[in-house]
């Protein structure tokens, strides 16, 4: 069972009701009670029936408010989703987690993190939280990569050299995610701002010979299946774990500020590059999880990066796990 103390924190009383959580409990409208942007501890460990999850902090990204940030949604409507959230409004806070499976004595490490120092000045802290939870990173047997955007695959490189910093680990990944960003000529076809980060794709990754392509629904590890998610990237994947009696779903970047996008599935990210499929493939996930009550992580959840989702009308409430 996961064991978790929560502070009950729903779109609507109702919601919450829905899910059998006490009447008693705080509510804050649409939104989630105001979490640490940094946690004092930077694990947390929890199961998933026979299968150890450790949730590990990378750091947070302080993105200075941005009008194209949500292409539907006004700077003064993420504002105002921050303030019912409990949370500041004096950027836009995106904090970053990483998890690590074990499964059977198999170290599964879900995404790479941003690398020390090559995405946001304040996402430095993954080799630090990994030692301190006891995870020797040169003890990884399989990295399970969701997409190819900076914060979730720079970790593999070393900064400024590009050597593989898990040169033995296997690295798994949605065939539709290598072959769009790999494809000959594709960084001539990126927006301005992502041919950087398509440059350093296609001259890095092709060279290791560690990839393992799969398919839609492959069972990549015992108990782990990779669904497809399309929309935020042309191949980006989640994970369902199947622990025996219970279910998590790592879900990437599907709803990537779940203050902004639980009461407002609907919005599209500039980070989308199909906005009205990402918003599709939000909606039939979240209400997966809801219907079959699989307990879900995203990677920019409030750390520890996990929580519930419950249906809101058209909208969702999500109550985040508190660390103990």
């Amino acid at each position: 069972m996961f064991d978790m103390t929560r502070r009950a924190v729903l779109g609507t009383a109702a919601a919450a009701a829905a899910f059998g959580l006490s009447s008693k409990l705080e509510f804050i409208p649409q939104a989630f009670a105001a979490t640490p942007l940094e946690p004092a501890v930077g694990f947390y460990k929890y199961k998933v029936g026979s299968i150890e999850v450790t949730a590990v902090y990378d750091g947070i990204w302080r993105k200075p408010h941005d009008p194209a940030f949500i292409k539907n949604a006004s700077v003064d409507d993420t504002k105002e989703a921050l303030s019912k959230a409990g949370l500041t409004t004096d950027f836009m806070p995106i904090p970053l987690t990483v998890v690590v499976l074990d499964i059977g004595g198999r170290k599964i490490m879900m995404d790479a993190g941003s690398g020390v120092g090559q995405w946001q000045t304040n996402a430095t802290h993954l080799p630090a939280n990994m030692a301190a939870a006891g995870i020797d990173y040169r003890k990884i047997d399989t990295i399970m990569i969701s997409h190819f955007h900076p914060d979730h695959v720079w970790g593999l490189m070393e900064k400024g050299t590009n050597a593989p910093v898990f040169p033995n680990a296997e690295l798994i990944v949605n065939a539709v995610e290598y072959n769009w960003w790999t494809d000959p000529g594709r960084v001539d076809k990126l927006a301005e701002g992502r041919k950087d980060a398509g440059r350093r794709i296609a001259s890095v990754f092709p060279k290791w010979k560690n990839w393992k392509l799969v398919d839609d629904g492959a069972e990549v590890a015992p108990g782990v299946h990779m669904l497809a998610a399309y929309g935020h990237t042309p191949g980006h994947s989640v994970f369902l774990i199947d622990g025996g009696n219970e279910q998590l779903m790592v879900s990437a970047d599907i709803m990537y500020v779940p203050a902004l996008l639980a009461p407002h599935p609907e919005w599209e990210g500039s980070y989308d590059q199909d906005g009205p499929m990402a918003v599709g493939t939000r909606h039939k996930l979240i209400d997966r999880v809801i219907a079959d009550k699989i307990r879900i992580c995203g990677s920019h959840f409030p750390f520890p990066g996990s929580g519930t989702f419950v249906k809101d009308g058209n909208a969702y409430g999500f109550t985040p796990t508190i660390q103990a």
